[in-house]
Order: C-alpha cells, then sequence, then structure tokens
C-alpha cells in the first residue's frame, strides 16, 4: 500500500506540473496580456503604452523563464525606472522586494492580485475557508440523505417505495443547480417570503439565509438523485447475492440481514462516488456563489477570469487540481479498504 501511495504521489506531481504549465500558457495568451494592462492602464491607452508595461512587468520575459518563477526555481527580476536605472518592485502592493529572489509557489508565494491589490493567498485562503464551510453542511446533508434513499429504494426493489425514491431520485439529478436555485429563491421570497432579498458578503460574518442555506440546499438537492440512484442500484445487486440468501434461510431479521451483511458490500460503488462529488461540488460552486453571491471559492475564480488576474487565476487552477488528484487518491484507498478483494500489489 505504501508503494501504491508513494507511486500515486508522483503521478500526482507529475499531473499537477504539466496541468499547471498548460493552464500558465492559456492565461498568458496575448490577448489576455493586453486585457490585464489595459485594466492596469486606460481605455485609452496606445499600443505603445500597453506594450512598455508589460515590458517593465516582466510579461515579455521567455516563457519558461516566466513560469519557472511563478513555480519559484528562477529568480524572480525587479523592475527597472527608465528615469533613474534604479530597480524598483513589480507590484508596490505586494511588498515585493527590489532585489532578485526566488518567490514561487514552491516558497509558498502565489503572486500579486491585480483586481484586489494585495497578495493573492490573502484573497484565495478566506475564500477556499469559506466554500469549505459551504461544501462540509452540503455534504453533511446530502451524504446521509442520499444514502438513506437508496438503501430504502434498493432494499425491495420494484416496490412502491422504491418507484417513488426513484422518481424523485431522477427529479432531482435532472435539474441543474441554476433552476433549483431560482426555484428555491421564488418559493421562499416570493410564496413564504421569509427572504429580505438581502444578498450580504459571506466571508465569515453576514451570513443569511439567503446567500448560505440556499445554495446548500441548491447543490445538496442536485447531489442527493445521483448518490440515492448509485446506492439503490448498488443495493439491489447485492440483494441478489447468494450470501444474503443464505442468511436469510438462517432466520436473521431482514433488518439484520441488510445492516450486517449487505450495507458494507452495498457502500462500495457509492463510496466512490461521493469521493468524486468534491470536484464535482467545485464545478458547481462557481454557479451558484455567483448566484448568490457567496464570495467564496467559486465567486472569487470567476472575478479573477472576470478581470483577467492571471495570478489570482492560476492559484485557483492549482487549488483545483490538487483537490481533484487528492480526491482520487483518497477514493482509491477507502475502495480497497471497504473490498478485501482488492489487493494492491
Amino acid at each position: 500500500m505504501l508503494t501504491f501511495i508513494s507511486r500515486r504521489l508522483g503521478t500526482m506531481l507529475l499531473t499537477m506540473l504539466c496541468l499547471t504549465l498548460v493552464v500558465f500558457f492559456m492565461v498568458n495568451l496575448e490577448p489576455n496580456l493586453r486585457k490585464l494592462s489595459i485594466s492596469q492602464l486606460d481605455m485609452r491607452s496606445s499600443d505603445a503604452d500597453i506594450e512598455q508595461w508589460l515590458v517593465k512587468n516582466g510579461y515579455r520575459q521567455n516563457f519558461f523563464v516566466r513560469y519557472g518563477q511563478w513555480l519559484g526555481v528562477v529568480q524572480k527580476q525587479p523592475n527597472v525606472d527608465p528615469a533613474t536605472g534604479k530597480a524598483v518592485p513589480r507590484f508596490s502592493y505586494c511588498n515585493e522586494p527590489a532585489e532578485p529572489y526566488f518567490g514561487g509557489i514552491l516558497q509558498g508565494n502565489f503572486g500579486c492580485s491585480t483586481k484586489f491589490k494585495t497578495l493573492v493567498a490573502n484573497k484565495l485562503f478566506p475564500a477556499l475557508a469559506a466554500t469549505g464551510k459551504l461544501m462540509f453542511w452540503v455534504m453533511a446533508t446530502m451524504v446521509p440523505i442520499s444514502l438513506l434513499i437508496g438503501i430504502l429504494a434498493g432494499m425491495r426493489e420494484g416496490s412502491r417505495t422504491d418507484r417513488t425514491l426513484s422518481v424523485a431520485s431522477i427529479a432531482t439529478t435532472a435539474t441543474p443547480e441554476y433552476v433549483s436555485g431560482v426555484i428555491f429563491t421564488v418559493i421562499f421570497a416570493s410564496w413564504l417570503g421569509w427572504l429580505n432579498g438581502s444578498a450580504a458578503s459571506a466571508t465569515g460574518q453576514g451570513l443569511t439565509f439567503y446567500n448560505f442555506t440556499l445554495p446548500v440546499m441548491t447543490m445538496a438537492v442536485y447531489g442527493i438523485g445521483y448518490i440515492a440512484r448509485m446506492t439503490r442500484a448498488s443495493m439491489v445487486e447485492v440483494m441478489t447475492q447468494q450470501y444474503i440468501r443464505t442468511a436469510r434461510l438462517k432466520g436473521l431479521s431482514f433488518s439484520s440481514v441488510v445492516i450486517k451483511h449487505a450495507l458494507r458490500n452495498a457502500l462500495i460503488a457509492p463510496f466512490t462516488v461521493i469521493m468524486l462529488q468534491f470536484p464535482w461540488l467545485l464545478t458547481g460552486v462557481v454557479i451558484v456563489e455567483t448566484m448568490f453571491r457567496y464570495q467564496g471559492f467559486g465567486f472569487t475564480l470567476v472575478e479573477a477570469a472576470g478581470n483577467n488576474d492571471i495570478d489570482l487565476l492560476l492559484g485557483c487552477s492549482l487549488v483545483s487540481v490538487f483537490i481533484v488528484l487528492m480526491t482520487q487518491l483518497i477514493s482509491d484507498i477507502g475502495y480497497a479498504y471497504l473490498n478485501p478483494r482488492i489487493r494492491v500489489q
């Protein structure tokens, strides 16, 4: 198992290196650099002014040199003031030193946010914490309910309970987050009058029913149906196995057979699906957080992309890749634990 984990970690590092290289190339295309320079200068800036700003701030250096600087394996060079000839920091609001230094991802420096005029870490990590709180409550709501629905539906295949829960699961899965979000808003705002229309900031303060509870409900409802269907299919398959029939013939009660014999094997496939919900939640929060103005990771990603904030966009991409790869590793380890027949060679 340790050899397996070591190999997977090596594969993860190589994958992250390749993906970050692709993302770095995409966000540093010429149209994006021009948009960035215009946002920092003026809409009426001439091509000469734009080019001068790009050269001054190091965006015209060799691509692999810049990528190495972002990683932290190549020294960053300060700007040179053409009037005085002295070295000056590239971005004064990030307190960058006025001399060559190593300051990239490997040193824990994610760069400067040109939109928010601060270090990327000062914007990224509070947003991650806010989204982590949101995702915790989504998973705490979604997983128990979906497993319960799937187990109840799969225990007696073809029964009225099975058909009713299956139809409900399919309906929730077929409804996108932006549709269910609008439906919840209409129900609680227009019909019940629970909302006051406030979309207050949610960066640890000002959490409201609108910008926190409704996003949790919106994301949980969509995921409940998918996990419930997978649990139901797995439960139906397990309940037809020979060892289940043998347990029933020994005189064990139906509930005892389900809990002691069927449940663990039935949870193998749903466990993998549950772990894969984390990457899905990262894409789901982009829609839901923007809709409800919840200032978490998804909202920050949209802000970075809309304002061509290159360093912040790269930081968000790195976090996304890391979370996806880590959840896959945890999923593989948990799958082997739940199924003793699996052996890592």
